[in-house]
């Protein structure tokens, strides 16, 4: 009895000496829409390489892409939920708040330098404070890049030639108008969705930058790829505000750093690969067309008025953007 008593009071001196030690890792999930081989890919596991090594043994970034824990409006809720610590969202974020629309106007942004420009000026005074009103947090930019168009119908120079097609694009408001403006039939859809519906004829075409056109192998279900370069659209890492506030200190710092330090990788990777995918897609048969830009831009006027009457503050958005230019 004596034996065991002693043994119970020297397992318990133990037990309080290695509980701190040997607490569970915190787990933080990344969710992602992207397929392998794409950007969005390569960025989050350049991210979760540079936070994993800040964090050693006390946190570990673990990536989940291919819309394994949801698609885009899946991750938004789960964020908040706290089933996910991070998503890497794009087009969609212009639903969530009306000053991420700007990014939806045709042709703003001029380069990925002009978009340093605009995270500078405005990231947070215009458009983390937007993401923080509605719950989430944005810790760094990066990208889903210059977007084209690919079809089964025509090659597309001007914007009359998307008449009657039957676009996939993104949840967003302003994509919607935009391709309606330009004369096509404009069917939001999930990314996860897209190869399915062109493969059956659900859809005749989509638009995409051309990491997302390769990694999701849309050039084996479509004739056409028109490089219009239409939008540029930003991609965000983002967290629930009210959740990253709960991790501790020194992690929430780790975080922050490794999504800063990643975004010039993330910036050089995406530069690189606009040169190497486009070979790759004609090589895989697609006929590629350069598209009458100025056509389109001369097209797009009327949406940049309505997003300057529309959205509150819009007209000087709008402003502030395009003055940030060089």
């Amino acid at each position: 009895m004596k034996r065991r008593f002693i043994a119970a009071i020297l397992g318990a001196a133990v037990a309080l000496v290695a509980g701190p030690a040997s607490a569970e890792k915190l787990i933080l999930k990344f969710g992602h829409v992207g397929n392998p081989g794409s950007l969005f890919e390569a960025s989050v596991n350049e991210f979760v390489k540079n936070a994993n090594a800040r964090l050693g043994d006390r946190a570990e970034v673990q990536a989940f892409g291919s819309s394994q824990l949801g698609k885009d409006k899946e991750l938004l809720q789960k964020l908040k939920l706290g089933q996910v610590t991070f998503a890497l969202p794009s087009s969609v974020m212009s639903s969530v708040a009306d000053e991420f629309g700007v990014f939806e106007m045709p042709y703003i942004v001029q380069s990925r330098e002009h978009m340093k420009a605009i995270q500078a000026e405005l990231g947070e005074s215009v458009f983390n404070a937007a993401a923080e009103a509605k719950g989430y947090k944005i810790l760094s930019y990066y990208e889903n890049g210059f977007r084209h168009i690919t079809n089964n119908t025509r090659p597309v120079n001007v914007p009359g030639d998307l008449a009657g097609i039957k676009l996939r694009t993104p949840k967003g408001e302003w994509r919607v108008k935009m391709f309606q403006l330009y004369g096509a039939n404009p069917t939001p859809m999930s990314f996860s969705e897209v190869f399915t519906a062109l493969k059956t004829g659900v859809i005749d075409g989509q638009e995409n930058p051309y990491a997302q056109i390769w990694s999701a192998k849309f050039q084996e279900v479509q004739k056409y790829l028109s490089i219009t370069g239409h939008v540029y659209t930003p991609a965000y890492v983002l967290v629930s505000a009210k959740n990253f506030a709960k991790l501790p200190e020194d992690v929430q710092a780790d975080l922050m750093a490794a999504a800063a330090e990643s975004q010039d990788a993330v910036y050089e990777m995406a530069a690189n690969l606009e040169t190497e995918l486009l070979g790759n897609l004609e090589a895989g048969g697609i006929k590629v067309n350069t598209a009458d830009k100025q056509a389109f831009i001369d097209a797009s006027k009327p949406i940049y008025e309505e997003f300057a009457s529309t959205v509150k503050g819009g007209a000087e958005l709008i402003n502030q953007v395009q003055a940030l230019a060089k």
